[in-house]
């Protein structure tokens, strides 16, 4: 089933590679929409996929980053398919 997450995550996660580690897991899972960097230092995503896809996504950046992650805050939703591929935003 198609699903959609919004998530905001916190900590030291801007200037580490989390945008670019990010697109690489994404795009391997074949999920689409984007990261980006947000102006209060979290990262923010937007993704759309199959939830497995998307749980393995989000369980593949905490693996990566748990040294870096303080907190995150994921928003499941329905999706839009909006999306063409995911990116990075600037």
């Amino acid at each position: 089933m198609k699903k959609r997450i919004h998530a905001y995550f916190s900590g030291r996660v801007q200037g580490v590679g989390f945008r670019f580690t990010a697109e690489n897991i994404a795009k391997g899972l074949g999920l689409t929409g984007w990261v980006r960097n947000a102006e209060d230092k979290t990262v923010e995503i937007v993704a759309e996929g199959d939830e497995n896809s998307l749980e393995d996504f989000l369980t593949r950046l905490n693996d990566y980053f748990s040294q870096y992650i303080r907190d995150r805050d994921v928003d499941w939703q329905e999706p839009s398919g909006e999306f063409g591929d995911f990116r990075i935003e600037f």
